[in-house]
């Protein structure tokens, strides 16, 4: 190994040991503070030429260092509380046994000090790395921040919209498809759909998705039957009211989640209908509220948990020195499962 061209007597530097390990400056800081954030070839081969040469840092310049927290950060936006304990749940069965924890931001895109807020709560907790469930993971103006933080990250999101490694990819408009074929293959036609908040990209790959699936059927979604909620049981309650007292209501409804679709439930029952005989509801999600319901409602079922906790794996890969997408993990699919608030048209 070539000797670092430094005048005769003086120390080696940081900067000799990054020209001989061919890394960046930052890679060696990194090295000599020990995170997590360095793959285990490069930390040897650092490592073994700091040994080589006596490099010792300076520990003044070293505690000057940005250290990162043992804190995993789950910034949401989204507006089911069910859904957000189990995405908790998830990351928080994710970093069992790490070291780490976990700490929550809810925030509000619409808001003014919406980025505001994320910057603050990113740079103040020096957080290890952050997990963000929809729409937070949607917005790219977060994902910039993040990276000028040098903050890890993975999303969460209904297509693809970053590198393996930072995504865990829920294919919602598949699963609005199986809802789709379920209703018209029970015989319904005049079908409605409830989606959730425009912000959502869920919201548009759920409407897709059903579209397309009630395509496959020679039907069309009427755009008459089309109402948009915010992803919450009033919401639900308030567009089934509406479309339930068209001339020609619809005989099944598609909720863009299932804090809708219960709402729909009341809506049903406040007008004296019966479910299913009167009319079928389909939600989305399958949080645990959807088999303690009566009738337990079909759903489409996302495994929020599974989905929080593959999220939080990512992160913690990286605190043992792995490569996240080298992790072997079951791809997200969500699957229809039928139970008591679907039936053939009775009207």
């Amino acid at each position: 190994m070539n000797e670092p061209k430094r005048r005769a007597g003086k120390p080696v530097t940081i900067n000799d040991i990054a020209r001989l390990a061919e890394v960046s400056k930052k890679t060696v800081s990194r090295v000599i503070n020990n995170s997590p954030f360095v793959k285990e070839e490069t930390r040897a081969r650092v490592a073994a030429v700091i040994a080589e040469h006596g490099f010792t840092p300076d520990p003044q310049a070293r505690g000057l260092a940005f250290r990162r927290s043992f804190l995993v950060g789950m910034i949401y936006d989204n507006p089911s509380p069910n859904y957000v304990v189990n995405m908790q749940q998830g990351v928080l069965d994710g970093v069992r046994g790490s070291g780490l924890e976990l700490v929550v931001h809810p925030c509000d895109r619409n808001a003014e000090s919406f980025l505001d807020d994320v910057q603050r709560f990113i740079v103040r907790q020096k957080l290890f790395g952050v997990v963000m469930p929809p729409s937070v993971s949607e917005d790219d103006r977060v994902i910039a921040i993040l990276k000028e933080a040098d903050c890890p990250y993975v999303r969460i999101a209904s297509v693809s919209l970053d590198e393996p490694g930072c995504m865990v990819v829920t294919h919602d408009s598949h699963g609005a498809g199986e809802a789709a074929h379920h209703l018209a293959q029970l015989g319904h036609s005049r079908i409605a759909f409830i989606s959730g908040p425009a912000l959502f990209r869920s919201s548009h790959e759920r409407g897709r998705g059903f579209g397309e699936g009630l395509a496959e059927h020679g039907l069309t979604l009427d755009p008459a039957y089309v109402r948009q909620g915010a992803y919450t049981f009033e919401s639900g309650v308030e567009a089934a009211r509406d479309l339930l007292a068209m001339a020609v209501p619809p005989t099944a409804i598609f909720a863009g989640n299932d804090e809708m679709a219960i709402g729909v439930m009341k809506a049903a029952r406040d007008a004296g209908l019966d479910v299913p005989r009167d009319l079928s509801i389909v939600g989305f999600d399958d949080l645990p509220m959807a088999s303690r319901v009566w009738p337990n409602l079909t759903t489409v079922r996302l495994p929020i948990r599974d989905m929080g906790r593959m999220a939080a794996e990512k992160l913690t890969a990286r605190s043992r020195g792995l490569d996240p997408t080298t992790l072997v993990q079951p791809e997200v699919r969500p699957s229809l499962v039928v139970r008591e608030s679907t039936a053939r048209p009775g009207r």
